[in-house]
């Protein structure tokens, strides 16, 4: 079995022919498209964030009004950039935002991709460290988050309160118990997943990672995900991790399909995401269910990992998007054992 969510990254275009006009289509065609996935029995829905860009940005507002209009699914991000967040201010909105959801946030966070804009953190306020990079300063934003959600008081109370306050140190209020094991980390190498197990947190691989081996994607991924599992075994943690992978999977059912993604490509393809970090990008499933259900049976790190994410055109409308997704929930997740 294997929890099955969509990825949206919200492109939005003023374009006649993007159906997502504007930043408030974006946002409201999201939460209708969580409430359709929900209905059609899907996992998860979850969100990319961009900064400087016609995508989703900030997250919590859609997360909150997403968790008000849906019950069961999922509502998550991969992944949040965390060059660009004050931790704490952070801990606030999400803790609000999964309590309005009644605990079903899963909030992917990361160093982030390349951006819009050069250094883009620096207009939200932060520099670096003499002597570290702006991925160490990601981590170590993270790393605040994580010892906030925990939920221990760290601030000394005022002794002429406004209003009564509880014994002891004070937390970052509303506080959302379990929220903490419910943090993943995009990880783009071997390394960082090691460090994301180290520090409990689940564990999310994205269409593509910076290559180190060579080989296809799915393999360098699956290899990634064994390399987290050994050291979340390790570092002893309690409760089992969770893992998932995002794919860009189009089963062709009608014309309309045929039309969108007959003609996607097939193979892994390398390249350059950054300058001198070759990144290995995975490729497009895009064929009739029983094609797709043998190609997929190939794909090692699906096959690793617990949680699948569709990544989805959102441009091309919910209605569309809702198809895209039962398509594979109804033709191809059972025929694979995923449901």
């Amino acid at each position: 079995m294997k929890k099955i969510g969509f990825l949206s990254f919200g492109h939005w275009s003023p374009s006649p022919q993007s159906g997502t006009r504007s930043g408030a289509d974006a946002l409201l065609q999201s939460i209708d498209l969580a409430v359709a996935a929900e209905e059609l029995g899907a996992d998860g829905a979850y969100f990319r964030v961009h900064h400087f860009a016609r995508q989703l940005a900030s997250p919590f507002p859609l997360l909150a009004a997403a968790g008000a209009k849906t019950k069961r699914i999922e509502l998550g991000t991969a992944v949040i950039d965390m060059r660009y967040e004050n931790p704490l201010y952070m801990a606030e909105d999400a803790g609000a935002a999964d309590l309005i959801a009644g605990g079903r946030l899963q909030l992917g966070i990361s160093r982030g991709s390349p951006e819009q804009v050069i250094d883009g953190w620096r207009y939200f306020g932060y520099v670096p460290e003499e002597g570290k990079s702006d991925a160490d300063m990601a981590r170590r934003h993270s790393e605040i988050f994580l010892d906030l959600l925990r939920g221990e008081g760290f601030a000394q109370p005022n002794p002429r309160p406004m209003f009564p306050n509880p014994p002891g140190l004070l937390r970052l209020e509303p506080f959302s118990a379990g929220l903490r094991d419910r943090i993943w980390w995009g990880a783009a190498t071997d390394a960082t997943a090691v460090w994301a197990a180290k520090l409990g947190m689940n564990l999310q691989s994205s269409t593509l990672k910076f290559d180190e081996t060579g080989e296809p994607l799915h393999v360098q991924q699956a290899k990634q995900i064994r390399a987290y599992r050994a050291a979340w075994k390790e570092a002893g943690h309690a409760r089992e991790p969770r893992v998932s992978v995002s794919r860009s999977i189009f089963a062709l059912v009608n014309d309309m399909d045929r039309a969108y993604f007959g003609g996607s490509e097939g193979e892994d393809h390398f390249g350059y995401i950054e300058p001198e970090k070759r990144a290995v990008f995975g490729r497009t499933y895009a064929a009739e269910p029983h094609k797709l259900v043998e190609q997929l049976k190939e794909d090692e790190a699906i096959a690793e990992a617990d949680t699948l994410l569709l990544t989805v055109p959102n441009q091309l409308g919910v209605d569309y998007n809702a198809h895209v997704i039962e398509s594979i929930l109804k033709h191809v997740a059972p025929a694979l054992g995923w449901r």
